[in-house]
């Protein structure tokens, strides 16, 4: 089965899960309530005992309904050998609050826990429907030329060696192969981060994963998917995935110090005073059973996960997506942030920067418009749409020469327009600064060139200033772009370093040493050569609109507009995030530790016990619902 029908199956197999889960939770916090309101309505103010019975009956109805998988799950752990986690406390409490008839309580605290884990389902599967509707737009086919010059189209893994294959415009390239006819200019920024497009002829290569942008290619498989490009950067994908450590929730392991221990303590209250005060045992154990509903730590099961469910729905109403709360705290942690170039930091469109004109500057503007206007390279229209108002002129007997621009006569004089190879080929001697320059000579005399840069995006600068105003110690540009073009980015952007002249495998070098140091490290890109890297790293930003689907589907966080500021965003709210989770652990463990003595001393009775629960769980519960508004 090929690596997509996998992903179709799982995603489909999630959906139904998440729906599933979504809906069974609604249920049981309806019936819930619903059972709720008709006991305190009907038989709460009465006092008969068969009443009492029946009231007790819908309690217990509640209870098994909305807290029976957690007494399932904590029932199973305890078989598994996880005693002491956070079910098993909140069965404990939840129980022993029953028994002292405290049932509101007791049905009340696994009722809140069921709504928090609704907002968590709620938030997960919204984060996933986003991000699954991004990879509709993959591509996942191939058209294959039968031997009776039919076409057929067929899913990219039944493609096999030596089919000859049709590439129309705009369509990626399935698998690796040799042209057998045609030219055309690939983008293949997303495989090597190189901004520049490829000019490809009969006879050349052609990796799997590049776009064909103009004209149609016949092609030659030469090798089947498993073995193509995209396919090993796919294994590559996996290594790096591997490679990061499972981030354990926080109250899991606060709950296997916290549970043992509150559960000692209750023991301890229930038998150690009685030895002293003349064998008092009920008592006592009356005061360990308050010890114990005081200690649950539901304010802390709830309010933590919602404070990082806050956080992502925030992030979801700004069009930033993130794929689970580790990713947040990871991000909040992140010390270097590492950056791809190419449809990052800048659009991965061309402009004219500057002009140099020698002589004749008329002239220079209409052969140069002129001759573009025949040309169908991309870079040839970027220049045509800078100098709509030039005045043309006639240009006979045009040839575009694929890789070095294009030659034409005017006046019965050749013209020449493109790049240093084609004007050294003609007899003119030109300095050859880069494929980004376009000459133009005339009659055997050169006249001038047209220098064309990559667009830095206009928020790029500030963000950068922002994420070290943040705390963010290192930026670096890691690029498959040249030398001379990544210094001047990085030069533009104040970044800290770059490196430039990457393969996909050297990105990944770096990330490993950076993390080697002990630093929790961000990468930010947006092409398939990306996916390992963002794979690699603690956290990983995507560029949602124009990055490839496998640079999302490899990260934890997309930013659905492309828009740069929404990373110093998303690290402000990941920051403010982790405050308040941290802040909610802090306030609710000092509060519970305060009331447990008072508790533990028959000071306060069940006030002080309501307090340290469900008061305390609301006060968290209504900070961690804050950050889901905060501007």
């Amino acid at each position: 089965m090929s690596y997509k029908k996998k992903q179709l199956i799982l995603r489909k197999e999630l959906k139904f899960s998440m729906r599933n889960k979504k809906t069974i939770a609604i249920i049981e916090i309806i019936l819930t309530l619903v059972i709720l309101l008709i006991n305190v309505i009907f038989f709460s103010s009465k006092e008969t005992d068969w009443v009492k019975y029946v009231s007790f009956g819908l309690y217990v109805l509640a209870y098994l309904i909305i807290g029976g998988r957690i007494l399932i799950k904590a029932i199973k752990n305890i078989l598994k050998g996880r005693v002491f986690d956070e079910f098993f406390l909140m069965s404990l409490a939840t129980i022993v609050a029953f028994i002292l008839q405290d049932y509101l309580e007791g049905v009340a605290v696994m009722l809140f826990y069921q709504i928090g884990e609704l907002f968590q389902t709620i938030a997960v599967e919204k984060s996933r429907k986003s991000i699954q509707s991004l990879m509709e737009i993959a591509p996942n086919h191939a058209f294959r030329i039968k031997e009776d010059q039919s076409i057929e189209e067929i899913d990219v893994d039944e493609v096999r060696m030596d089919d000859v294959l049709l590439i129309k415009a705009g369509e990626k390239i399935p698998v690796d192969g040799i042209i057998l006819d045609g030219s055309s200019t690939l983008d293949t920024s997303s495989l090597t981060g190189e901004s520049l497009p490829l000019e490809v002829n009969k006879g050349d290569s052609v990796l799997s994963g590049n776009i064909n942008l103009n004209g149609v290619l016949t092609m030659k498989a030469t090798k089947v998917y498993e073995e193509s490009t995209i396919y090993k950067i796919l294994n590559l994908i996996e290594e790096a995935a591997e490679s990061k450590g499972k981030t354990e929730q926080f109250i899991t392991r606060f709950s296997k110090i916290y549970t043992p221990s509150v559960v000692l303590l209750a023991i301890l209250v229930a038998l150690v005073p009685p030895l002293f005060t003349g064998f008092n045992f009920s008592f006592w154990i009356y005061r360990a059973l308050s010890f114990l509903v005081i200690s649950c730590p539901c304010a802390l099961v709830i309010s933590i996960p919602l404070s990082f469910f806050s956080g992502m729905g925030n992030l979801s109403r700004k069009g930033i997506l993130i794929k689970g709360g580790v990713h947040l705290e990871n991000l909040a942690k992140a010390k270097t942030f590492f950056f791809d170039k190419t449809g990052t930091l800048t659009k991965g469109k061309f402009k004219v920067s500057s002009v140099h004109v020698m002589k004749n500057e008329d002239l220079f503007y209409s052969l140069l418009i002129s001759m573009e206007k025949l040309s169908t390279h991309p870079l040839a229209k970027t220049i045509v749409a800078s100098y709509p108002e030039v005045k043309e002129v006639q240009i006979q007997n045009e040839e575009e020469i694929s890789g070095k621009g294009i030659k034409g006569y005017y006046l019965d004089e050749p013209v020449l327009v493109g790049n240093a190879k084609l004007l050294k080929e003609e007899g003119i001697e030109v300095i050859d600064q880069g494929d980004t320059i376009i000459h133009v000579a005339y009659h055997q005399e050169y006249l001038g060139y047209v220098l064309l840069e990559d667009e830095i995006k206009e928020d790029a600068l500030i963000t950068m200033d922002k994420l070290h105003r943040f705390g963010v110690q290192n930026l670096i540009m890691i690029t498959g772009d040249k030398e001379e073009v990544a210094a001047k980015v990085s030069s533009a952007l104040h970044l800290d370093a770059y490196y430039a002249s990457l393969l996909p495998q050297d990105k990944l070098e770096i990330v490993q040493k950076e993390k080697e140091k002990g630093r929790k490290t961000c990468y930010l890109g947006d092409g398939i050569n990306d996916a390992p890297t963002l794979a690699m790293s603690d956290v990983s930003i995507s560029m949602g609109k124009n990055g490839s689907s496998l640079a999302i589907e490899s990260s934890d966080i997309v930013l659905m507009d492309d828009h740069l500021n929404k990373a110093s965003e998303a690290l402000r709210i990941a920051k403010r995030t982790v405050f308040i989770a941290y802040f909610n652990i802090i306030f609710a463990l000092i509060v519970k530790v305060l009331c447990m003595v008072l508790g533990g001393l028959g000071i306060g009775g069940i006030f002080v016990a309501i307090f340290a629960d469900v008061g305390v769980m609301i006060l968290c519960v209504l900070l961690s619902m804050s950050n889901l508004y905060l501007k």
